[in-house]
Protein backbone atom coordinates (compact mmCIF):
# COMPACT_ATOMS: atom_id res chain seq x y z
CA UNK A 1 0.00 0.00 0.00
CA UNK A 2 1.60 3.37 -0.84
CA UNK A 3 1.17 6.41 1.84
CA UNK A 4 0.23 9.36 -0.58
CA UNK A 5 -0.07 12.87 0.28
CA UNK A 6 -1.61 15.36 -1.57
CA UNK A 7 0.37 18.73 -1.88
CA UNK A 8 -1.63 21.11 -4.29
CA UNK A 9 -3.06 19.59 -7.59
CA UNK A 10 -0.22 16.75 -7.45
CA UNK A 11 0.60 13.51 -4.88
CA UNK A 12 3.96 13.15 -3.63
CA UNK A 13 5.09 9.22 -2.18
CA UNK A 14 6.62 9.68 0.86
CA UNK A 15 7.19 5.72 0.83
CA UNK A 16 10.70 5.16 2.67
CA UNK A 17 11.01 8.60 4.14
CA UNK A 18 10.86 9.98 7.34
CA UNK A 19 8.41 11.84 8.30
CA UNK A 20 8.72 15.52 9.32
CA UNK A 21 6.13 18.96 10.06
CA UNK A 22 7.84 19.77 6.94
CA UNK A 23 6.13 16.50 4.71
CA UNK A 24 3.27 15.95 6.46
CA UNK A 25 0.28 18.47 7.24
CA UNK A 26 -3.07 17.76 8.68
CA UNK A 27 -5.27 18.51 6.13
CA UNK A 28 -8.29 18.93 8.57
CA UNK A 29 -6.23 21.10 11.12
CA UNK A 30 -2.93 22.85 10.26
CA UNK A 31 -2.04 23.94 14.06
CA UNK A 32 -1.45 20.54 14.94
CA UNK A 33 2.07 19.05 14.32
CA UNK A 34 3.75 15.52 14.48
CA UNK A 35 5.06 14.79 17.63
CA UNK A 36 6.94 11.46 18.97
CA UNK A 37 6.11 11.06 22.54
CA UNK A 38 8.26 7.81 23.18
CA UNK A 39 10.92 6.10 21.54
CA UNK A 40 9.48 2.92 19.63
CA UNK A 41 5.76 4.59 19.34
CA UNK A 42 5.21 6.85 15.88
CA UNK A 43 4.68 10.10 15.45
CA UNK A 44 1.11 11.41 15.90
CA UNK A 45 -0.53 14.78 14.71
CA UNK A 46 -1.21 16.53 18.16
CA UNK A 47 -1.60 19.02 20.51
CA UNK A 48 0.14 18.45 24.05
CA UNK A 49 -1.56 19.38 27.16
CA UNK A 50 0.13 21.21 30.13
CA UNK A 51 -1.00 21.18 33.69
CA UNK A 52 0.42 22.80 37.19
CA UNK A 53 -1.12 20.91 40.09
CA UNK A 54 -1.00 22.05 43.71
CA UNK A 55 0.32 18.97 45.97
CA UNK A 56 -1.90 18.37 48.89
CA UNK A 57 -5.20 17.99 47.17
CA UNK A 58 -4.68 17.28 43.72
CA UNK A 59 -6.24 20.09 42.02
CA UNK A 60 -5.09 21.17 39.08
CA UNK A 61 -4.40 25.36 39.06
CA UNK A 62 -3.29 26.82 35.99
CA UNK A 63 -3.66 24.57 32.34
CA UNK A 64 -2.56 25.19 29.23
CA UNK A 65 -2.12 23.94 25.65
CA UNK A 66 0.46 24.22 23.13
CA UNK A 67 1.43 22.46 19.61
CA UNK A 68 3.68 20.04 19.87
CA UNK A 69 7.22 20.56 20.23
CA UNK A 70 10.37 19.50 22.36
CA UNK A 71 10.75 22.32 24.11
CA UNK A 72 7.10 23.21 24.69
CA UNK A 73 6.53 21.42 28.11
CA UNK A 74 9.14 23.76 29.55
CA UNK A 75 8.39 26.55 28.00
CA UNK A 76 5.03 25.95 29.29
CA UNK A 77 5.97 25.49 32.75
CA UNK A 78 7.87 28.50 32.94
CA UNK A 79 5.20 30.74 31.93
CA UNK A 80 2.33 28.52 34.28
CA UNK A 81 4.90 29.44 37.07
CA UNK A 82 4.60 32.92 35.94
CA UNK A 83 0.80 33.33 35.18
CA UNK A 84 0.34 31.65 38.66
CA UNK A 85 2.30 33.73 41.24
CA UNK A 86 3.50 37.07 39.12
CA UNK A 87 6.73 38.10 40.21
CA UNK A 88 6.34 36.56 43.83
CA UNK A 89 9.64 36.72 46.11
CA UNK A 90 8.12 33.62 48.38
CA UNK A 91 9.37 30.26 47.58
CA UNK A 92 7.69 27.00 45.27
CA UNK A 93 8.85 23.85 44.78
CA UNK A 94 7.77 22.61 41.56
CA UNK A 95 7.38 18.40 40.95
CA UNK A 96 8.23 17.10 37.95
CA UNK A 97 9.52 14.04 35.81
CA UNK A 98 12.90 13.26 33.97
CA UNK A 99 11.79 15.32 31.12
CA UNK A 100 12.11 18.84 32.90
CA UNK A 101 15.81 18.08 33.96
CA UNK A 102 17.29 20.37 31.56
CA UNK A 103 20.05 22.57 32.55
CA UNK A 104 18.59 26.04 30.87
CA UNK A 105 15.01 24.95 32.78
CA UNK A 106 16.12 24.45 36.06
CA UNK A 107 18.33 27.81 36.35
CA UNK A 108 15.26 29.59 35.23
CA UNK A 109 13.22 28.39 37.99
CA UNK A 110 15.91 29.21 40.37
CA UNK A 111 16.11 32.36 38.97
CA UNK A 112 12.43 32.86 39.72
CA UNK A 113 12.23 31.20 43.32
CA UNK A 114 11.23 28.49 42.30
CA UNK A 115 12.74 24.95 43.78
CA UNK A 116 12.35 22.52 41.07
CA UNK A 117 11.76 18.89 42.31
CA UNK A 118 12.58 17.55 39.55
CA UNK A 119 13.23 14.17 38.55
CA UNK A 120 17.21 13.10 37.88
CA UNK A 121 18.27 11.99 34.56
CA UNK A 122 21.00 8.50 35.90
CA UNK A 123 23.02 10.58 33.70
CA UNK A 124 24.08 14.28 33.08
CA UNK A 125 21.38 15.56 35.91
CA UNK A 126 20.92 19.70 36.46
CA UNK A 127 19.84 18.40 39.70
CA UNK A 128 22.02 18.18 42.64
CA UNK A 129 22.55 17.51 46.18
CA UNK A 130 21.07 21.12 47.33
CA UNK A 131 18.09 19.85 46.21
CA UNK A 132 18.11 16.02 47.08
CA UNK A 133 19.33 16.16 50.09
CA UNK A 134 15.85 17.67 51.84
CA UNK A 135 13.29 15.33 52.88
CA UNK A 136 10.13 17.41 50.97
CA UNK A 137 11.88 16.27 47.15
CA UNK A 138 11.21 12.67 48.20
CA UNK A 139 7.52 13.63 49.17
CA UNK A 140 7.23 16.06 45.82
CA UNK A 141 8.04 13.02 43.71
CA UNK A 142 5.75 10.43 45.16
CA UNK A 143 2.76 13.49 45.11
CA UNK A 144 3.95 14.72 41.20
CA UNK A 145 2.78 10.88 40.04
CA UNK A 146 -1.00 12.26 41.01
CA UNK A 147 -0.88 14.96 38.09
CA UNK A 148 -1.71 12.27 35.83
CA UNK A 149 -5.39 10.94 37.86
CA UNK A 150 -6.22 14.55 36.13
CA UNK A 151 -5.40 13.18 32.62
CA UNK A 152 -6.56 9.97 32.67
CA UNK A 153 -10.10 11.60 33.82
CA UNK A 154 -9.87 14.45 31.07
CA UNK A 155 -9.16 11.79 28.65
CA UNK A 156 -11.62 9.09 29.65
CA UNK A 157 -14.55 10.80 30.88
CA UNK A 158 -14.10 14.64 29.40
CA UNK A 159 -13.19 13.21 26.03
CA UNK A 160 -9.85 15.13 25.43
CA UNK A 161 -7.54 12.13 24.05
CA UNK A 162 -9.34 12.50 20.40
CA UNK A 163 -10.86 16.18 19.85
CA UNK A 164 -13.31 16.96 17.99
CA UNK A 165 -12.51 20.54 17.70
CA UNK A 166 -9.94 22.39 15.09
CA UNK A 167 -7.17 25.06 15.50
CA UNK A 168 -5.76 25.70 18.76
CA UNK A 169 -7.33 28.31 20.17
CA UNK A 170 -10.40 25.62 20.46
CA UNK A 171 -8.91 22.78 21.23
CA UNK A 172 -7.34 24.93 24.04
CA UNK A 173 -10.57 26.68 25.77
CA UNK A 174 -12.00 22.76 25.39
CA UNK A 175 -8.67 21.37 27.41
CA UNK A 176 -9.05 24.13 30.53
CA UNK A 177 -12.90 23.47 30.69
CA UNK A 178 -12.19 19.99 30.95
CA UNK A 179 -9.60 20.47 33.72
CA UNK A 180 -12.10 22.95 35.69
CA UNK A 181 -14.94 20.18 35.23
CA UNK A 182 -12.51 17.78 37.07
CA UNK A 183 -11.48 19.67 39.59
CA UNK A 184 -15.29 20.01 40.26
CA UNK A 185 -16.08 16.55 39.95
CA UNK A 186 -13.10 15.96 42.70
CA UNK A 187 -14.61 18.85 45.15
CA UNK A 188 -17.52 16.70 46.40
CA UNK A 189 -15.07 13.73 47.79
CA UNK A 190 -12.49 16.60 49.12
CA UNK A 191 -15.22 18.38 51.36
CA UNK A 192 -16.63 15.23 52.15
CA UNK A 193 -19.71 15.63 50.96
Amino acid sequence: MRHLLKIGASAVDFRGERRSNATHVSTTDPDARLYKKSPGTGAMLCFIGHALMENRNGLIVQADLTGASGRAERRAALDMIHRHDPGSTRRLTLGADKGYDAAELIADLRQACVTPHVAQRTRHSAIDGRTTRHKGYALSLRHRKRIEEAFGWAKTIGGTAQTVYRGIERVRSRFILTLAAGNLARLPKLLGA
